[in-house]
């Protein structure tokens, strides 16, 4: 990196106000817990988390106290048992799905137009439709912290938190919580829920 591509990417970093930093981080935290079962790494740093007494605080609490009871064999098996299962799991976590009730639908199509307009791409080594769960949490954080260009603007992390999350995210994530086969997942549906519930009311705010 040449030294003025490293004073932009300074100066980018700088731009993106620490609120919308802690966003992504969550965006991305939901993102990993979602696209495969955690490791024990992964599972401690979950166990060492803490919120406040509000919705979201109380299920990161709930998230850590089980993370800390838990062993990745037995979260691998729930997540398999929901995600994955004989032919498919108890959930299936895709837009198409949730907004049709078939796989590869309009959903999907719509999101990779807008994907392509924005410059994101999928990962070569992902193979599963680009409108599941976990790949649109990551892309809404890297959408606020620019990690594939400029920092989007609130109007554009709006927009496409409205038109490709807002519509099913929070009926997946209740869903995930009061699932037969949710352990450990229930608390990350918990948390998803109330995260989805104050982005949608923070951009609809935005929006007045």
């Amino acid at each position: 990196m040449t030294e003025e591509n490293s004073m932009t990417a300074q100066a980018a970093q700088i731009a993106i106000a620490e609120e919308d930093r802690l966003r992504a981080d969550l965006y991305n935290f939901l993102g990993v817990l979602l696209s495969g079962p955690p490791d024990q790494m992964m599972l401690d740093q979950t166990a060492g988390l803490s919120g406040d007494e509000g919705p979201l605080g109380t299920g990161i609490n709930a998230l850590a106290k089980i993370a800390k009871l838990s062993k990745p064999k037995a979260v691998e098996s729930e997540f398999n048992r929901l995600f994955i299962g004989l032919g498919r799991g108890e959930l299936l976590p895709y837009a198409s799905y949730y907004l049709t009730g078939f796989l590869n639908e309009k959903p999907l199509a719509t999101l990779r137009r807008d994907m392509a307009a924005r410059g994101l791409t999928r990962a070569e080594n992902v193979y599963e439709p680009e409108d599941n769960i976990a790949s649109l949490m990551e892309m809404m954080g890297a959408l606020i912290v620019g990690r594939f260009g400029d920092p989007a603007t609130l109007e554009d992390q709006r927009t496409f938190f409205n038109r490709h999350i807002a519509p099913w995210a929070g009926h997946f994530f209740t869903d995930l919580e009061a699932a037969k086969n949710s352990v450990f997942f229930a608390a990350v549906g918990q948390v998803g829920r109330a995260f989805m519930e104050i982005e949608t009311e923070g951009f609809r705010m935005s929006a007045e």
